[in-house]
């Protein structure tokens, strides 16, 4: 056979080039004409710059350079051609103020997306006292995640977000690590990272100061793992509330090596009551450190926010259940409070080497009710658990 020509070969191999670096390719927003000036609404542009990079047959990269962009909104929404979506927010998104545009439960969403990656170092400005306590409309979450899997956040800001900052919903198989979360600690509903009908779902290595529960898990919460998580202000790591829908369900919950600083409860699962059937199941709370939290080891299963509920009895069935290696100081006295369902008393409760201070004058305690299981260990405060053949 002839040996091929020269321009053959070239060809060839430009051919090969422009095939490799076809795989890789970023979409900067500044070339679909965002404006990082602190005014212009950029979400037409980041949704155009979002449409090309989901088109892409490679792994795409949507680039927020730095600078500050306002965006109204936006629905980023899959699936995407390519075998991976990154985007990477060097700069600062910002959210407006004004209630009509901002009145939606979202305000950047993330759906029906598979293999997503979000990082870059950049922030996320919710300009939330522009709506707490102020308006009466829905609040929107800063970013939302509805039916997305295999996905990565990580090294991300979020600050003052109007509502919950990062929301799941039908999401399997994602990772939020090195995220920062920062909210006043009486800013209403802020959540950190709130999740529900959402499976193997972990949080690493992240700091969470905000007006509510750094992490919340409601119904269809399973296989959480959460793990390095400096937590506070808030209202703790918390599973819960459950009980307004029939059969909600949250089980397979592992926290660890986390610390609480000065939150409103430390460890906590909450039901409501009365409440329709539902259960919360293999769960572990250990080596959490607690410092000058008010209620550190808490099952509440008559929650009342409102303070106007009546005391009837939860359907909630709280069991197996592990508190390991819980230390440090307690701004209540009663540092352990189990306050559980008269018709269906907690079961399996574990308590090993339970080790809180009373941050005042005095001695802890324990508080008990409808409570089985067993403690072993350390005690202090000394266990109030009910033993019995079923604990």
């Amino acid at each position: 056979m002839a040996s091929k020509s020269y321009f053959e070969i070239v060809f060839i191999l430009g051919f090969a080039l422009v095939c490799t670096n076809a795989k890789d390719k970023v979409f900067n927003v500044l070339l679909y004409g965002a404006k990082g000036d602190r005014v212009t609404d950029n979400s037409k542009a980041f949704l155009n710059a979002w449409t090309d990079a989901c088109k892409w047959n490679g792994k795409a990269t949507l680039l927020i350079p730095s600078g500050v962009y306002m965006v109204y909104g936006a629905i980023f929404v899959g699936p995407c051609k390519g075998s991976a979506l990154a985007v990477q927010i060097k700069g600062v998104i910002r959210a407006p103020t004004d209630p009509k545009i901002f009145c939606n439960s979202s305000w950047i969403t993330f759906q029906y997306l598979n293999n997503l990656e979000i990082e870059g170092g950049g922030t996320l400005d919710g300009q939330g006292a522009s709506a707490w306590g102020k308006q009466k409309c829905v609040r929107p979450s800063t970013l939302t995640f509805n039916f997305v899997k295999n996905a990565v956040v990580h090294d991300i800001h979020s600050k003052n977000s109007k509502s919950f900052h990062f929301n799941l919903f039908s999401c399997n198989n994602m990772t939020f690590s090195h995220v920062s979360i920062k909210a006043p600690g009486n800013s209403p509903n802020t959540d950190g990272i709130h999740m529900g009908f959402s499976t193997n779902i972990k949080v690493l290595d992240s700091n969470i100061a905000t007006g509510d529960d750094c992490i919340s898990m409601i119904s269809g919460s399973k296989n959480i793992n959460i793990s390095g998580v400096t937590c506070g202000p808030g209202h703790g790591i918390s599973i819960g509330s459950l009980g307004l829908s029939r059969n909600e369900v949250v089980k397979n919950i592992h926290v660890k090596n986390c610390t609480l600083i000065a939150t409103q409860n430390g460890a906590r699962i909450k039901t409501w009551a009365p409440s329709s059937a539902g259960s919360v199941t293999t769960i572990t709370f250990e080596d959490i450190i607690m410092k000058k939290v008010w209620n550190p080891i808490f099952i509440d299963q008559h929650y009342c926010p409102t303070h106007n509920c009546s005391r009837k009895v939860s359907s909630v069935q709280i069991k197996d259940v592990t508190f390991n290696n819980i230390r440090g100081t307690s701004n209540s006295v009663a540092a352990v409070t189990f306050d559980c369902s008269a018709s269906f008393p907690c079961r399996e409760i574990h308590l090993n080497d339970i080790n809180l201070a009373y941050n005042g004058h005095g001695h802890v305690i324990s508080s008990c009710a409808n409570a089985k299981g067993k403690a072993t260990g350390k005690e202090s405060p000394p266990s109030c658990l009910k033993s019995s053949l079923n604990s």
